[in-house]
């Protein structure tokens, strides 16, 4: 018996250390991705400047800066610098620090939604739909987010698996693939991977939510929530049809397209890549019987919120848009320097999400010519959900609300209500009576805690 229990031991050792011994292995692959994708993110970056012509300016040390701020800490490990409730401090490339200070925030000038780019007032909806909004459009496309190629390629889709007794039953899952044909270039490989659930006891077509993730898991909770409400939810890989970092750009669906070339100026970001692969599963998603193609909205969280606002803008065919702290690039203002700013979505580390003439406006911001209000007019007159949250000042929580005071006009003059306040509301008190909607939840940087006034906003719309 003995014998037995000192090979069970030695055999138990032996699988404990190979087991530490993979988990060190992976770690150290791991860590050697991230450092070749790193590697090749800054040739990229190099490379991208260059063809613009942009040449960053030389900067004195953070320690001698005399732009640091006053109440700037240093960080222990010599990495950079902290304010005195430990937000970090970041200093971009053109030598802005980040902000927090709402006395030093608000020194901007919002260009205007109704006036046209001759000076002429937009007095009608003709003329907004006709004129002005053609020429945000092309703003956007030429200066931000980048143009979607017209060669973009067929996606064939097949539903892979079933199965009817999701959710202890009450919902129907099925897995879902799109296939990108990539003929014309076969070593990018970008697919669309999506998870749907529909209400098991459902009677006719119901609303559905498309959900922009970077994996097709989901949220449980916010699953049964839909679910239970009677509504369809479905996760989409935004990973798997463009890497989220500046060495992919070579792949995914910007290389396919672009046949692995560097980009030219007004070439499409990761956003755009990922919010052409949204209007293909939308393309699928309109041909399912079970689901009301009438009623289907776009949500997504931070980097995935700035996608679901594009997304909306860009595709009509979205019934309504959930973009929950999305920050800089998204629904907060531009030109307003508060937490996450341009000049950090211009550096090396975000700047494959737009286009590359978005970079020059880098320590320009007076010369951005477009907003974040712009981006939700874009989406009028359709339901719009903008949320933030208190303990989430980087994301610029009041500057997501101020741009939903300054989108209101547009909605407006298309027959619609928006924000009828200027003043922001108290923590977890929703705006929900016009089609343009806000919430600044009580914590963090999440989505979790605003899905449930969503659902209310969006009854209310869908009746």
């Amino acid at each position: 018996m003995r014998s037995y229990i000192k090979i069970g031991l030695c055999l138990l050792a032996t699988f404990v250390v190979n087991s530490a011994l993979a988990q060190v292995v992976t770690k150290q692959q791991a860590a050697l991705e991230r450092a070749k994708t790193d590697s090749l993110t800054k040739v990229n970056y190099r490379e991208t400047l260059q063809s613009l012509g942009i040449k960053l300016p030389v900067l004195p040390s953070m320690a001698d800066d005399p732009n640091r701020p006053k109440n700037s800490i240093p960080v222990n490990n010599g990495s950079g610098y902290t304010d005195a409730h430990g937000q970090s401090l970041h200093r971009s490339l053109w030598g802005t620090w980040v902000n927090y200070d709402e006395d030093k925030a608000n020194d901007y000038t919002l260009p205007d939604p109704l006036i046209l780019k001759n000076g002429k007032p937009v007095t009608n909806a003709k003329m907004w739909w006709q004129q002005r909004r053609p020429e945000i459009v092309n703003d956007y496309e030429t200066e931000v987010f980048g143009r979607v190629p017209k060669n973009t390629p067929k996606v064939t889709f097949e539903v892979s698996d079933i199965d009817k007794a999701a959710l202890d039953g009450s919902a129907i899952k099925k897995t879902i693939t799109g296939q990108i044909d990539n003929s014309a270039y076969p070593t990018a490989k970008p697919q669309i991977n999506l998870v749907l659930y529909l209400p098991a006891k459902a009677t006719g077509p119901v609303p559905l939510m498309v959900i922009a993730s970077s994996n097709t898991k989901g949220n449980n909770e916010t699953i049964k929530l839909l679910i239970s409400n009677g509504w369809a939810i479905a996760y989409f890989d935004t990973n798997a049809v463009q890497a989220d970092n500046g060495a992919g750009l070579s792949e995914g669906i910007i290389g396919l397209v672009n046949h692995g070339k560097l980009r030219g100026p007004e070439d499409w970001g990761v956003l755009r890549a990922w919010s052409w692969g949204l209007s293909r599963a939308l393309d699928y998603f309109e041909t399912d019987k079970a689901i009301n193609p009438k009623q289907i909205g776009i949500e997504g969280h931070s980097r995935w919120g700035k996608t679901a606002l594009l997304a909306g803008a860009m595709d009509p065919r979205w019934a309504i848009v959930f973009a929950s702290c999305s920050g800089s690039g998204g629904a907060s203002l531009e030109k307003r320097n508060f937490g996450e700013n341009l000049d950090l979505i211009a550096a090396e580390s975000e700047y494959h999400w737009m286009a590359p003439n978005f970079i020059k406006y880098g320590g320009n911001w007076k010369a951005f010519p477009v907003d974040a209000h712009e981006m939700m007019a874009l989406i009028a007159p359709r339901p719009l959900f903008i949320t933030g949250g208190t303990q989430d000042i980087w994301a610029d929580p009041l500057g997501e609300f101020k741009a939903c005071v300054a989108a209101t006009p547009v909605y407006i003059l298309l027959g619609k209500t928006g924000i009828t306040t200027k003043e922001l509301p108290a923590p977890d008190v929703a705006l929900l009576n016009g089609d343009l909607a806000f919430r600044e939840h009580a914590g963090g940087h999440t989505d979790s805690l605003d899905w449930p006034t969503f659902v209310d906003f969006a009854k209310k719309c869908f009746k």
